[in-house]
């Protein structure tokens, strides 16, 4: 499955008829498992309850998955009588009379999984700027769960209230910028946070609001244990939870009425996630901005190049000149005209090649030279010297 191309979504449901069982799951364990693939947390590292083999899948086509899969559990425990894809595009189409244009010209017209696909490709595109994207990644999306919030509601009343998402979201941007903000010496994973918190709302007007009506805008048990969970991971910035914190962490949860032994689960899930995936999550190993957007890059240019392997290996052999400069480009270093000739004749050739389009965009030049690095991949070894076979 390719959340990348057209038709995942029927593939995805296709594959779930054939492995299902967490469809019986309940709400506490669903969550459980959101939670362990890094969905509540923003960080999409595998797909939810191993659904599906994530193989080579990118943090952003494992998110649209999981996304999918959270709405899917929640349609299918509410017992809707309306079709699953339709209800989805339903519920986005009433967000968007609440928040114009966010949707507005994918919404309309008859409802298919296309369109479904289009919705939830838009829906976790917040940065569009491929540097700052592949930076800040990790926990733009934290706030997704809203949505799976919003949609259950959405399911059990027919309808959807303006009031009900901006306080539940204001809410929890409020309680977890808080503990963010109390901290008298921030690091750069804190500042960060704040700034892709904020980012990730959906309604930039809100008000902050104080913590006592932010807590009494919380009312369903899975609500209350993700506002639990967003805290510990804002406390958790330092790589630590120190005493103060977990203090703090114990008065939110016995304010949000959530019993002791719930709420040092969330801590020592948090604790547990972070510490296994420092080095899967930017922002956690350390790595600064040009070295995070290289090696993001990097996975997505070697993905895009061995999905499309065949096709790009023909269109090579067709241009003689562009095969002789990119085997030499494995043994010595390319003058300017040859580079200038490389880019040219390589972007010709991925007008032929849809998936390969986003190179073609302003500043797709500047992958190129990853382009370069691995589509001698491709090539016969007699024209690599320096190839050696895995």
């Amino acid at each position: 499955m390719n959340p990348s191309a057209n038709g995942w979504i029927k593939k995805l449901l296709k594959v779930i008829e054939l492995n299902d069982a967490f469809l019986k799951y309940p709400e506490d364990r669903f969550y459980n498992a959101l939670r362990t693939c890094g969905f509540i947390y923003g960080s999409n590292l595998d797909i939810v309850d191993q659904v599906i083999d994530k193989k080579d899948l990118t943090e952003d086509e494992i998110c649209k998955a999981n996304l999918c899969i959270a709405f899917l559990y929640t349609h299918h425990h509410a017992g809707s009588n309306i079709g699953f894809i339709n209800s989805v595009i339903n519920f986005y189409t009433a967000i968007n009379e609440l928040k114009t244009s966010f949707f507005q010209e994918l919404l309309g017209g008859k409802k298919s999984s296309e369109q479904l696909e289009k919705i939830i490709h838009k829906r976790i595109q917040i940065d569009d700027n491929l540097i700052t994207k592949s930076f800040n990644y990790f926990i733009i999306n934290a706030l997704l769960f809203i949505d799976v919030l919003a949609y259950h509601e959405f399911l059990k009343h027919g309808t959807i209230s303006i009031s009900y998402i901006k306080s539940l979201e204001a809410s929890i941007a409020s309680i977890t910028l808080d503990v963010l903000n109390s901290k008298i010496a921030k690091n750069q994973y804190d500042e960060s946070l704040i700034k892709l918190l904020e980012s990730s709302l959906r309604y930039q007007d809100n008000i902050h609001i104080k913590y006592d009506k932010a807590i009494g805008f919380i009312k369903s048990i899975q609500e209350k244990r993700y506002v639990l969970d967003l805290a510990c991971m804002a406390t958790w910035g330092d790589k630590t939870i120190d005493k103060d914190e977990q203090h703090f962490l114990l008065k939110l949860g016995t304010d949000l009425d959530i019993n002791r032994n719930t709420i040092d689960d969330s801590i020592n899930t948090v604790n547990a996630f972070y510490t296994l995936h420092a080095n899967d999550i930017p922002l956690l190993s350390s790595k600064n901005i040009v070295q995070s957007f290289y090696n993001n890059s990097s996975k997505m240019v070697n993905k895009l190049i061995t999905r499309n392997s065949k096709r790009l290996y023909r269109e090579l052999k067709d241009s003689k000149e562009l095969m002789i400069l990119l085997s030499q480009s494995t043994v010595r270093d390319l003058d300017s005209d040859e580079q200038k000739k490389v880019q040219e004749q390589l972007l010709d050739i991925f007008k032929s090649i849809p998936s390969l389009a986003i190179f073609l965009l302003p500043g797709g030049a500047l992958l190129l030279p990853l382009v370069i690095k691995f589509i001698p991949k491709l090539l016969p070894s007699a024209f690599d010297d320096n190839r050696i076979e895995e």
